[in-house]
């Protein structure tokens, strides 16, 4: 089984659908070159295999020595990354890339920057790591320490 996004006209990716293997070319309808091609004239949107396996430009697969568990480690085969991470409804295709980005987490962050290694924005200073809650302060473009909830 493979997974299959479907683009609207800004390259964002509007649904994720499962669906015959791609390397199941058997099928496959004369006059189409792939599995791609036909979701993509099916539903008449761009379409894009996905990888479910794949997320920060790193394919996992289950924990050999924990089998059953659901435990994902990095797999010694990273030539199995595809796209960088499983497309998500809101993802955008970046074609230069061939890669699936992750939304910007608010528009209005313009200091962070696209990690084209792991497809996701980050802040231009590290989230702080001493158990402290915070959140971003775009106006001084550090973290400040999250005020408690009233």
């Amino acid at each position: 089984m493979a997974n299959y996004a479907f683009l609207d006209e800004n390259n964002i990716v509007v649904k994720v659908l499962s669906g015959i293997d791609e390397d199941d070319l058997s099928t496959l309808p004369e006059g189409f070159s792939s599995w791609e091609e036909w979701y993509g004239n099916l539903h008449g949107m761009t379409c894009k295999r996905t990888s479910v396996n794949t997320r920060f430009g790193k394919h996992k697969i289950e924990d050999p020595e924990q089998p059953g568990t659901g435990i994902m480690i990095d797999n010694p085969d990273q030539s199995k990354s595809f796209r960088v991470n499983f497309a998500g409804i809101g993802y955008k295709y970046d074609e230069e890339l061939d890669a699936f980005i992750e939304p910007v987490i608010d528009e209005s962050y313009e200091s962070w920057v696209l990690d084209t290694t792991e497809g996701i924005y980050k802040p231009p200073v590290d989230y702080p790591d001493d158990g402290v809650s915070y959140q971003w302060d775009e106006s001084i473009t550090n973290w400040i320490v999250q005020p408690p909830e009233e």
